[in-house]
């Protein structure tokens, strides 16, 4: 037997048991791995509540690192006491052990730990997809990062800052502006209820190329009204919840833009560009040049808890739950 956090009903944090299920075997093709961390993100939120649909009863959890116990018939590129991560589809990473196809697994550094490993996946590969593939930023550029203190947001400032890219992190206290300007970000702002009013001034009206949001409804409207002409809307999350209906005409009229509502699980679909990614992630973070830091450790057991921290933005950076 193992032990894992499951659902039985979409909800609050309430709906999180902790609970003894059956450890699973490792088919044709899967690895089942020992978990000895695993990443708390919003996505998380999204499939408790019922945002994103799941078949219940569910362990949630898209995230992890740990050691690999067995291995399927017809998997090569793994073997038992193998360091591994992964993020992404589908879920069950918060259990102590899991079966996942072997295919969406890569190696982990022995430089990196696995708390380390656990806390930047996720994150890690989306900010390389968001700055590398969807908005190839470059050099000189001003862009605009919502949620600059999150976990996603603190690497965004760091690895654009590393490629030359001047950052406008968009936070919700001082203390978060602080750090995200620690983390790379050239200007901040706090809130946003003057927030074009704000990009004007610090671009000199020329605004901003690209705007990454991760907060979703509450900030769309005044996204849009950040970018200069031709430029790109980047909407990734909805902490804030889902984005209404657009009315694609209003692109136009703002200066024929771009929307995109892009997923890690798209840009990693195929194994090479899955390993692509993680491997320039690990070369950032191996250089020094990006940082990742765990700000906050829960016992998976209580990842209840953990959930109504992030919920409440009491949490900034990473955040790993431990079995």
């Amino acid at each position: 037997m193992t032990k894992a956090i499951r659902i039985h009903a979409n909800g609050g944090p309430e709906e999180l048991k902790w609970e003894q299920v059956p450890t699973p075997e490792a088919g044709p093709g899967e690895a089942l791995i020992h978990h000895e961390a695993v990443g708390l993100n919003y996505i998380d939120v999204y499939f408790r509540t019922g945002l994103y649909k799941s078949a219940l009863p569910a362990t949630i959890g898209m995230e992890g690192a740990g050691t690999v116990l067995a291995v399927g018939d017809g998997v090569t590129e793994l073997a038992p006491g193998d360091r591994v991560a992964y993020a992404g589809g589908p879920i069950g990473a918060y259990a102590t052990e899991r079966v996942i196809s072997a295919d969406r697994l890569v190696k982990l550094p022995e430089t990196i730990s696995f708390e380390t490993g656990a806390a930047m996946m996720l994150q890690g590969m989306t900010a390389q997809y968001l700055l590398r593939r969807t908005f190839p930023v470059q050099k000189g550029q001003t862009i605009l990062v919502h949620a600059a203190a999150g976990g996603v947001g603190l690497i965004l400032c760091q690895w654009a800052r590393h490629l030359g890219v001047n950052v406008i992190g968009v936070v919700s206290t001082p203390e978060k502006a602080e750090l995200a300007r620690a983390y790379g970000a050239t200007d901040t702002i706090i809130g946003h209820a003057h927030l074009a009013a704000e990009v004007k001034r610090i671009t000199g009206g020329a605004m901003v190329p690209v705007v990454y949001d991760a907060v979703g409804r509450d900030t769309f409207g005044a996204s849009i009204d950040c970018l200069a002409p031709l430029g790109m809307m980047v909407s990734y999350g909805s902490a804030s919840g889902p984005v209404p209906p657009v009315d694609i005409s209003l692109l136009a009229a703002k200066g024929s833009l771009f929307l995109t509502r892009p997923s890690l699980a798209s840009y990693t679909a195929s194994r090479a560009d899955l390993v692509a990614c993680a491997a320039d992630l690990f070369d950032v973070v191996a250089s020094g040049a990006v940082e990742i830091k765990v700000h906050q450790t829960f016992p998976l057991a209580n990842a209840r808890e953990a959930h109504m921290a992030l919920e409440a933005r009491k949490t900034t950076g990473s955040t790993v739950l431990v079995p």
